[in-house]
């Protein structure tokens, strides 16, 4: 043997007793630090899956808003009678048949099945049409219609959380 290669069997073996490699400390320190960068991560997707469903809901509410809009455009002898202020109206069977009904009573059937489109999409959702000079104001129980004005308000309420209080209000202004 050389004497260079003696050398670097001894410099191998001496770096060889040097280095240990990780400790068990070491590995449970990148455990954590990675534990929680992924509830970081977990977090964010509950705030994007909440801020999701809300932009959902706004956007159905708008849609709702627009269906009874254009259910109230299309019956002016309805408005004209005053048939779709502030009424919690009525399913008339007729009104969908080739037979009709009434101007208010197809007022009454609008506003019910709207309603009932509201009940079913929207959690605790309620909603009014309504004759308001101020539709920015009200609650489910009390939507504070206060008839005046020639525009009509659609209000509709729902609960967001799903806790049990519908706080989250959509509001649209028209005039028949």
């Amino acid at each position: 043997m050389t004497k260079t290669n003696f050398t670097t069997r001894r410099t191998y073996r001496a770096c060889r007793h040097r280095q240990s490699g990780t400790t068990l400390i070491e590995v449970l320190i990148s455990l954590l630090i990675l534990a929680i960068g992924l509830l970081g991560m977990s977090g964010l997707q509950t705030v994007s899956l909440r801020s999701t469903q809300s932009a959902y809901l706004r956007t159905q509410a708008s849609i709702a808003s627009n269906d009874i809009v254009e259910r109230v455009r299309a019956n002016l002898q309805g408005v004209e009678a005053n048939s779709y202020n502030n009424i919690d109206g009525e399913v008339t069977a007729a009104c969908n048949t080739a037979v009709g009904c009434t101007f208010s009573e197809l007022a009454g059937n609008d506003v019910a099945e709207w309603k009932a489109a509201l009940a079913a999409n929207f959690p605790a959702g309620v909603g009014t049409v309504c004759a308001d000079s101020t539709p920015e104001d009200g609650t489910p129980a009390g939507p504070a219609c206060d008839g005046a004005g020639a525009l009509y308000a659609v209000k509709i309420w729902w609960d967001e959380d799903r806790d049990g209080a519908a706080e989250k209000r959509f509001t649209l202004s028209f005039q028949p």
